[in-house]
């Protein structure tokens, strides 16, 4: 297991040790950790969100500020995209892998059933989180859901919002999946922490529209090398190709960062005599 972190700040279960790259700080665990923390949270009461974050979320936290507060107010900050695990590598950095919110969903309502955790699944279109519950529990026999919710395409009003996180806890769900993309879920997340009663938010974007069916999932072989981000731009160009600008981008601040680093430990240090002689020249 590797670099197995805790909670938050100020649990009592653990540090929080997590490392920068480009900005933002990341917790690189695998996802049997992730199962293991999420257990903790529950027996020890603490409540908060994980955010999985790609090359193009590091980027939207450069150019919009509540973005990066929302990642930066995660209890689990979680490397979704080879883009991160390419910049450990880079920065020589351990890790657990890539942790891929459709993988992480898969892996948490299989495991999660030895701890009977339960689920809700908040976000998509129509139909997609009935469809989601359909798969999972024909594929996870045993599998516990709580309740799903398939938003509107626009702002919640007040009173909705206060209906909809009333019908959430009322459910009593231990991890709410959040599929509402890149950065509108982060900032859901962040809005409703303190509101929320589960244990765990979970922002998965895209897995709700793959195990729900509603889109094809990238081939596993694809994935394991590291191509998922080429296979789904080929898939749906005309809606992702901006989003890909930003992967050099990204490796661009990951590459000053390396050199800012190099920069920094190439500092002579001052010798103790010198920095005295120089003392004892200023004071006469």
């Amino acid at each position: 297991m590797l670099l197995e972190t805790a909670v938050e700040k100020t649990d009592k279960l653990g540090q929080r040790r997590p490392f920068d790259i480009a900005g933002i700080n990341f917790d690189l665990i695998d996802t049997q950790s992730i199962l293991q923390t999420i257990c903790r949270w529950r027996n020890n009461g603490h409540r908060g969100y994980i955010s999985l974050i790609n090359p193009h979320s590091v980027m939207l936290c450069h150019r919009d500020a509540a973005m990066k507060a929302a990642v930066q107010g995660s209890s689990l900050t979680l490397p979704d995209g080879i883009g991160i695990v390419l910049g450990a590598m880079l920065l020589s950095q351990s890790h657990g892998g890539r942790l891929a919110g459709p993988e992480v969903m898969l892996s948490l309502c299989d495991e999660g059933r030895r701890c009977g955790l339960t689920h809700y699944f908040y976000g998509g279109a129509a139909g997609v989180p009935e469809g989601i519950v359909e798969k999972l529990r024909s594929r996870y026999v045993g599998l516990q859901v709580a309740g799903v919710y398939s938003p509107p395409f626009r702002e919640l009003t007040e009173d909705e919002d206060r209906a909809i996180t009333a019908k959430i806890n009322e459910a009593k769900p231990d991890i709410v999946w959040v599929g509402l993309g890149t950065a509108k879920q982060e900032k859901w997340m962040a809005s409703h922490e303190g509101k929320i009663a589960a244990t765990a938010m979970i922002g998965v974007g895209a897995a709700f529209d793959f195990h729900s069916g509603n889109k094809a999932w990238c081939p596993q072989l694809l994935r394991r090398i590291g191509l998922e981000w080429a296979h789904r731009l080929l898939c749906e160009p005309r809606r992702l190709w901006r989003r890909n600008i930003d992967n050099p981008l990204f490796l661009g601040v990951v590459a000053c960062q390396i050199l800012k680093t190099m920069t920094h430990r190439a500092k002579p240090k001052e010798l103790p005599s010198l920095r005295k002689r120089d003392e004892q020249n200023v004071q006469s």
